[in-house]
């Protein structure tokens, strides 16, 4: 049977890095039907929509998109794409690992951390307005409803991956009332895991511990702005956010993203490195409980980085988006013996 899937290419070097992890996907023999549709600035070319209504019919159907990187605007124009269908299909959950790849030289070897962040509320909804002239309001809500789904998601997590330590992440010596609500949403969850460790750290300490020593971390819960900040901060522990994948999960359907830019500057030069969209494949993967497909992918991409012949530029290679994806597809045709994760 074939999974169906919502593909969003995205623009700028979306369509050449969705490409490459379509053919990647579908070299594991694995059958998939996709249902492909622009969106942002050349969906509205189209539709004059920039989420267009067949796109969100198909990610209601599918229940399962894989998106490419999608322009936003700074400062003006539309909403940005990612925000509007968290919001629009109720994506409260972000997840993203945080792993190492092999020979990719960093300041800390062999990170493992995952970043929890609530997807659907907090300062970054965008909830803003013009109070007078020169005067801006933006909103910052939390609610316990959110908090506790969030809260819940990331110890349950943990309980089904051996997963050791939780820190929820706040700033309510400051925002008492906001973040302190968070907060006691977090502690009442925990109390129902009794063999995962809960701590708290403030936002600002938790960048500098982060800095200091992200080794001390295992799994950090947060809310949507601190995660945002937060889960880019922990990219650079292993190579950039070209390298890290991201899921947006709800309870009905899930997306899952590269959240690295559409880097116009380079699209159409085949030179992109597709390894983030290919990473958010691997999640996507899991999640439909095709976990050996899933591994396969994760052993030839670690083999092709660990031979470091066929590498894109961005990290000391020479190849081609496409010729990166086609040492992958040789790498899984050759076979590599890793344990499964």
């Amino acid at each position: 049977m074939a999974h169906k899937i919502t593909l969003i290419p995205g623009d700028g070097i979306g369509p050449e890095v969705s490409r490459a992890t379509v053919r990647i996907l579908e070299a594991t023999g694995l059958k998939f039907e996709w249902e492909t549709f622009a969106a942002g600035a050349e969906a509205f070319e189209k539709y004059h929509e920039y989420i267009p209504k067949e796109l969100s019919e198909s990610i209601e159907r599918t229940r399962v998109g894989l998106k490419g990187p999608v322009t936003t605007p700074v400062g003006g124009g539309f909403a940005s794409i990612n925000v509007t269908l968290r919001k629009q299909f109720e994506l409260y959950a972000n997840f993203r690992p945080i792993r190492n790849l092999p020979h990719i030289p960093t300041r800390y070897p062999q990170v493992d951390l995952i970043i929890v962040r609530e997807n659907t509320e907090s300062l970054y909804s965008g909830i803003e307005h013009e109070v007078v002239p020169g005067v801006v309001e933006s909103i910052k809500i939390i609610t316990e409803k959110a908090s506790t789904r969030i809260a819940k998601f990331a110890f349950e997590y943990a309980r089904k991956n051996q997963r050791k330590k939780i820190h929820a992440i706040h700033k309510a010596n400051i925002m008492k009332l906001s973040d302190g609500l968070f907060l006691r949403c977090c502690r009442d969850v925990a109390k129902g895991f009794p063999e995962i460790t809960y701590a708290e750290h403030i936002v600002d300490n938790t960048c500098m511990q982060l800095v200091m020593n992200p080794y001390q971390y295992d799994v950090l819960v947060m809310e949507n702005l601190y995660g945002d900040i937060i889960s880019d901060l922990c990219a650079a522990f292993i190579g950039g956010l070209g390298l890290v994948p991201s899921a947006n999960i709800g309870d009905h359907c899930s997306i899952f993203e590269a959240v690295h830019g559409s880097a116009p500057d380079i699209a159409g030069k085949n030179i992109a490195n597709p390894t983030a969209l290919i990473r958010c494949s691997l999640l996507m993967l899991r999640h439909l409980g095709e976990f050996e497909a899933a591994t396969k992918i994760r052993n030839a991409l670690e083999k092709v980085y660990r031979d470091r012949d066929k590498l894109t530029k961005d990290v000391g290679g020479k190849a081609g988006t496409s010729e990166f994806a086609d040492s992958v597809i040789g790498a899984m045709e050759t076979g590599v013996a890793q344990p499964a994760s």
